[in-house]
């Protein structure tokens, strides 16, 4: 089968608002996560189509788009959202297709980058500078300005939605983007370009190179016309990024892994827990960096939660993401393979439930059955590592101290979730734990485009999403005039 994201060819770059074949003469395959077969071949960009990018981005900069006033650049980013919205069925299947999600979520993903454009379309011009106090016969004031030319690369397990809170916020600032879609899933990023390009963006003010993160990531990274570097993903390769980068000392904002708890204490609503519990781990088949993977349990209610949590794992429906199933498959075999032995390192941890693969899904689907462990030591490596695929692991606590200790005793610092009754409990701990976001009985807020997002330690700096992406995104300039 051959799939075509707006009926494009996917063995193209989209550079300078055209499309072209890499300058490297050669194409990657594309495997459906569901059934292991080819979807079809996308382009493998070289460093030559990197630079011929980031010189279209930076022409675009010098020409139509960096001279347009930010309540224009809002009306098309809100062009773009209109599209996405038309083109929604048809990005539900790519995204289905490429990522593996089941179809429910893979809307869900879509509905959220249409609501990106919608906000940053509403936020361009809207960033104001300020007027300082200062000494007599001044007059000063600063700028908000774009930082240029920025780069981003973009992860595979959820192309749509890091790509609206990235480039989406890049875009209503007034940069020029040039933007590399994991090679495991790059076709919805391919399609926006062809949205962006219909809805009027002017050319060159955003560029698509797919192919290899150690040739056309890393090419991109260590560009000198590139002025800010935005960078979703592994922790290790976060870093190579960052060192990269600190060589054109260029900034870099970093979203890397997690390992997210959520403290559920004797008084909590279990009722209006649970499904927060399940799905915050397992959503995505368990591959989101802000997955909650550890369930810290205050004993009075310990066994209440395994249990109740033990029968959702059983009723979980897993199988092919046309399905539309709870839980699709991972992106790959080989992610599958790194999360099987994840599981198998549990051995020793007391195994609460594991739910059933759907016996409609195929051989070569990339599928993991989700597993629940109990009674884990905090120090346990699956209660210290981001494991990236469908495991929760369930651990208990007695006090309100041991509860912090544990949460935050992990080098990451995504997101945490609290659930308690008490008030005074939830101020305290909202300052306690050591996390970019905490929610108070919820998780995640429904995404929350408006919320800004990243973590403190080897989650990663900067944060994403929300008026603060569009600070991130711009540089501050002071402005001192002596009149006397």
């Amino acid at each position: 089968m051959t799939v075509k994201p707006m009926n494009i060819d996917p063995t193209l770059c989209f550079i300078g608002g055209a499309w072209e074949p890499s300058r490297g003469g050669q194409t990657l395959p594309l495997i459906n996560p569901s059934d292991g077969a080819a979807l079809c071949n996308i382009a493998r960009g070289a460093p030559e189509d990197i630079d011929a990018a980031v010189q279209a981005a930076q022409a675009a900069l010098d020409g139509t788009w960096g001279r347009l006033p930010a309540f224009e650049r809002g009306r098309v980013l809100a062009r773009i959202g209109e599209e996405v919205l038309k083109n929604i069925d048809h990005l539900t299947q790519l995204e289905s297709m490429d990522v593996g999600k089941p179809l429910t979520q893979a809307r869900n993903d879509v509905v959220a980058l249409a609501r990106y454009m919608e906000f940053y379309a509403g936020a361009a011009d809207k960033i104001h500078g300020e007027t300082i106090p200062f000494q007599d016969g001044y007059t000063v004031y600063t700028l908000r300005e774009p930082h240029g030319v920025t780069g981003h690369i973009v992860p595979w397990n959820y192309p749509m939605q890091i790509i609206g809170r990235s480039v989406g916020a890049a875009l209503a600032m007034g940069n020029a983007c040039v933007l590399k879609p994991a090679e495991e899933a790059c076709l919805t990023a391919l399609a926006f370009a062809q949205i962006c390009k219909d809805a009027g963006l002017p050319d060159g003010a955003l560029n698509v190179v797919p192919g290899l993160g150690a040739e056309a990531g890393a090419a991109l990274t260590a560009h000198k016309g590139v002025h800010h570097m935005s960078f979703t993903g592994s922790v290790g390769v976060g870093k190579i990024i960052q060192e990269t980068s600190a060589a054109n000392a260029v900034p870099v904002t970093l979203e890397l892994g997690g390992k997210s708890p959520q403290l559920v204490f004797d008084d909590a609503d279990l009722d209006a827990a649970l499904p927060f519990l399940v799905n915050a781990g397992l959503q995505n088949a368990g591959q989101t960096c802000s997955a909650s993977s550890r369930i810290l349990v205050q004993r009075g209610v310990y066994e209440a939660v395994v249990q109740r949590m033990g029968d959702a794992y059983k009723a979980l429906n897993v199988g092919p993401a046309s399905d539309d199933l709870n839980v699709g498959p991972l992106i790959s075999n080989r992610q599958k393979g790194i999360v099987d032995g994840y599981i198998a390192k549990g051995h020793d941890l007391r195994l609460v439930a594991q739910a059933s693969i759907s016996s409609n899904a195929p051989e070569g689907g990339a599928y993991v059955a989700p597993t629940l462990f109990a009674d884990v030591p905090p120090d346990h490596l699956l209660a210290q590592e981001e494991i990236f695929g469908p495991v929760q692991v369930i651990i208990p606590f007695d006090t309100e101290d041991d509860a912090v200790r544990i949460a935050n005793g992990t080098d990451f610092g995504l997101v945490a979730s609290v659930w308690t009754l008490s008030g005074a409990r939830q101020m305290r701990l909202a300052k306690r734990l050591r996390a970019g976001q905490v929610f108070l009985n919820n998780y995640g807020a429904a995404g929350g485009v408006e919320l800004p997002f990243g973590g403190v330690g080897l989650s990663g700096h900067g944060r994403e999403k929300g008026f603060e992406a569009l600070y991130g995104f711009s540089t501050l300039k002071t402005v001192a005039a002596l009149h006397g």
